[in-house]
């Protein structure tokens, strides 16, 4: 951080910490949920249901949120996102009947599309062009580091209880949201009366249509590809290893873990000075195709060593792809950051809804499939970074 203004670094500092656990407890519950659900009756279909209807949650709040932190601040949206998840995580544990539990992922849904967007324009709100890839980079690492921690942290708790986890995450996230009191607002009041006179809040529809026409959109584009890429190697990774290595549950995780970190090690050591000696597009362009290449390396059996090595690969340069893209989109984005943020999020969301159904449909065809159409899909996205950016004023008035 020593790179970033004094002023931005307490409350980036509470930003990581509240997205960490946030993911912290999103993760914890993933290797408890096929157990939990036994208490119900319930089968594999509705394990699946109640991921979709998180992700659902989440693609519809997302630009909702975004445009809110806008007008109301986005303080106000962390908190309220951040207390909604605490909220879900308490109500599933004490829930006795499965409709409970799926309003209480959905509550969980709005909870992160609601905190997500407004922690991104947050982020841009205190840093300047030249320190918001370093923003965004500690941001992305943040989450990343809870989604690798929280299944091994979930799975030691449940050793107390199987609903002790849940109970767990809710308190983190209680925690989580009382610190975020101590944040100062970044978006003046002036400000936000300023966006609200010229931009009336719009429904999702006209929201995904009209993003069409943002100077950014190609941004866009390319965070859901990268998303689609991402979700198409996590979603039948463990299969896919299983059945070609014959690894159990341990080695699968240690590989996963591995990766991860080093991805997470990546993002905060190197991103800012591979932006600063290459720039956003040619370290975007690098990644995806070194992202792609790595995909195609997976179906190529050898052992245990080169298989953490390609995952650490793969893991590593998909973590420089989201925080420059998320630059890009804010440097594009004017002084409507929360509603550029939220997009962000929901972009994210159809990445992350459609990769896993797909890549489960191809798997059943041949288990290599999936690593090939992800490598395809990923290569097609060095198109969109063809064309040159427009200018300051371009993208305002694009925007506008």
């Amino acid at each position: 951080m020593s790179s970033l203004p004094k002023s931005a670094r307490f409350p980036l500092f509470i930003l990581m910490l509240n997205l960490f656990i946030a993911l912290l407890g999103q993760g914890m519950v993933i290797p408890i949920l096929p157990e939990y659900l036994k208490q119900f009756n319930a089968s594999g279909a509705a394990a699946g249901y109640l991921i979709a209807a998180f992700g659902a949650a989440q693609f519809i709040f997302s630009p909702i949120g975004g445009q809110l932190s806008d007008r109301w601040g986005r303080k106000s949206m962390i908190i309220s996102g951040l207390f909604l998840t605490v909220i879900a995580d308490l109500l599933f544990a004490v829930s006795a009947t499965l409709p409970l539990l799926y309003i209480a992922r959905f509550i969980g849904g709005i909870g992160i599309g609601l905190m997500v967007p407004s922690n991104m324009a947050y982020v841009a709100d205190i840093t300047t062009q030249e320190t918001r890839a370093k923003g965004m980079g500690l941001l992305g690492a943040s989450m990343n580091l809870g989604m690798v921690l929280g299944p091994g942290l979930g799975g030691i708790i449940a050793e107390f209880g199987i609903r002790v986890p849940y109970f767990f995450a809710g308190g983190l996230g209680l925690a989580a949201t009382l610190l975020s009191i101590f944040m100062p607002e970044t978006l003046p009041k002036e400000r936000r009366k300023s966006v609200s006179k010229r931009v009336r809040r719009e429904p999702l529809r006209n929201l995904i249509l009209n993003s069409f026409r943002t100077s950014y959109f190609r941004y866009l584009l390319l965070i859901l590809i990268m998303t689609f890429g991402l979700m198409n190697y996590e979603t039948v990774y463990a299969l896919f290893v299983e059945q070609k290595y014959g690894f159990d549950a341990a080695k699968i995780s240690i590989i996963i873990t591995v990766g991860a970190v080093i991805g997470i090690i990546v993002q905060i050591w190197l991103l800012d000075y591979l932006i600063k000696r290459l720039g956003e597009m040619k370290l975007i362009r690098l990644s995806l195709v070194i992202t792609a290449i790595s995909l195609l390396l997976m179906i190529i059996k050898f052992n245990l060593g080169y298989l953490i090595v390609v995952s650490a690969l793969f893991f590593a340069f998909n973590a420089f792809l989201r925080p420059t893209v998320s630059t890009l989109i804010a440097n594009s984005a004017g002084d409507r950051q929360g509603y550029a943020a939220g997009l962000n999020t929901t972009y994210t969301s159809i990445g992350n809804i459609l990769g896993p159904i797909l890549a489960g449909q191809l798997f059943d065809k041949h288990m290599n499939i999936p690593y090939i159409f992800g490598a395809l899909i990923l290569t097609s996205a060095l198109f969109l970074t063809l064309r040159k950016p427009k200018n300051d004023k371009e993208r305002v008035a694009a925007y506008d």
